[in-house]
């Protein structure tokens, strides 16, 4: 039987990447030397490091003008290096509040900052993204920072305001990779990495040159992006094996066809559980607004929550795993990240089409 893993992070990996994974394990490449073991100095390592650097480069089309940055801390601790690195010329800042990452991005950011709530989706239990129109920016404002998904809410945008004056700065950790974008309208861009790029442990900075170096005094060297920067990502040593588990995976989507493709494949996953649900009558609701549905992570709820441990309880049976909504929403979530097969989507799918004859 076969096993679909439907968490939101950590989060399934292609299995191509961890069979190579599993055949270099002891011995990188001849060096006698696992990953794990090596030196972050040493050329085996550097040679890992450039690689993936370069085709994260390449993947996203990262102009030259950005630096790519592999720290550790997880997205939660750039919730705190913003503030501290670019809230400086001007104190006050810019933030979307779209669901639960952007509340805790908020709350980090005001005990360093002035922030400004530009719009709050609150009044429907962050279920949408308010219209664009009704935004309050602060054109004083030293950022922006926006959440385009919404891991727990599935809650997700790409579209972005035309009359952003100063830069954006995105937390992309559960969608980053899933489809191509312009780097060049973000300021910075940063994610973890156990969703959509490799495992635990690592996360990536995408920063424009010209916001790196402003920290705020008093700032530590491990919370400046100019000391990261200055040293390669390697002021202390790095998490040398979560970036090579991303090198793989960043190679294995450039194997199958790039972020076109992904997005494509991604859209057509997406888009067969949506329907799914809307086609249940009412079997199963989808609570988030259909022009914010995530691509990554989806929500839903049964007509009955008593039916809930049985569906789940059923799903484990037939290898359909971690369907259990976060604690904070209910009801189910399946998150579909780039490395879950068409083939997992289509067996849940069709779970959901039978459970619903047995129990509708």
């Amino acid at each position: 039987m076969a096993i679909y893993n439907f968490s939101a992070g950590p989060a399934v990996l292609p299995e191509p990447v961890i069979k190579q994974a599993q055949e270099e394990l002891v011995n990188w490449h001849g060096s006698g030397m696992s990953v794990m073991e090596m030196s972050h100095r040493g050329p085996e390592f550097m040679s890992i490091h450039e690689e993936a650097k370069n085709d994260l480069r390449e993947l996203l089309n990262i102009p030259s003008n950005y630096q790519i940055l592999f720290l550790q801390g997880g997205a939660s601790q750039q919730f705190s290096m913003v503030p501290m690195n670019l809230a400086t010329v001007n104190n006050e800042v810019d933030y979307l509040h779209t669901g639960e990452w952007s509340k805790k991005a908020i709350a980090e950011a005001k005990k360093i900052a002035k922030v400004n709530i530009v719009a709050n989706a609150e009044d429907k239990q962050f279920t949408y993204v308010p219209d664009f129109a009704g935004w309050q920016l602060n054109p004083k404002a030293a950022y922006l920072h926006i959440t385009p998904n919404e891991t727990i809410g599935g809650v997700e945008f790409y579209d972005l305001p035309n009359n952003v004056q100063v830069p954006i700065v995105a937390d992309m950790s559960s969608t980053i990779l899933s489809r191509p974008m312009d780097i060049s309208r973000y300021g910075i861009i940063y994610a973890g990495a156990q969703k959509n790029m490799g495992i635990a442990g690592l996360t990536t900075v995408i920063i424009r040159d010209d916001l790196i170096g402003h920290a705020k005094a008093g700032t530590p060297a491990m919370m400046d992006y100019k000391i990261h920067a200055d040293n390669d990502s390697m002021y202390n040593t790095p998490p040398a094996y979560s970036i090579y588990m991303a090198g793989l995976v960043f190679k294995w989507l450039k194997q199958t066809g790039g972020l076109d493709a992904m997005a494509k494949l991604n859209q057509q996953k997406a888009t067969l559980v949506y329907d799914t649900i809307d086609q249940s009558h009412g079997f199963y609701r989808s609570p988030v607004a259909k022009q914010n549905r995530s691509w990554m992570n989806i929500p839903f709820t049964l007509q009955n929550d008593t039916l809930d441990k049985p569906f789940l309880k059923q799903a484990e049976e037939q290898g359909l795993l971690q369907l259990k909504g976060h604690r904070s929403v209910g009801g189910m979530r399946a998150s579909i990240y780039n490395a879950m097969p068409m083939a997992g989507v289509v067996a849940l799918t069709q779970f959901m089409k039978e459970f619903q004859k047995q129990n509708g």
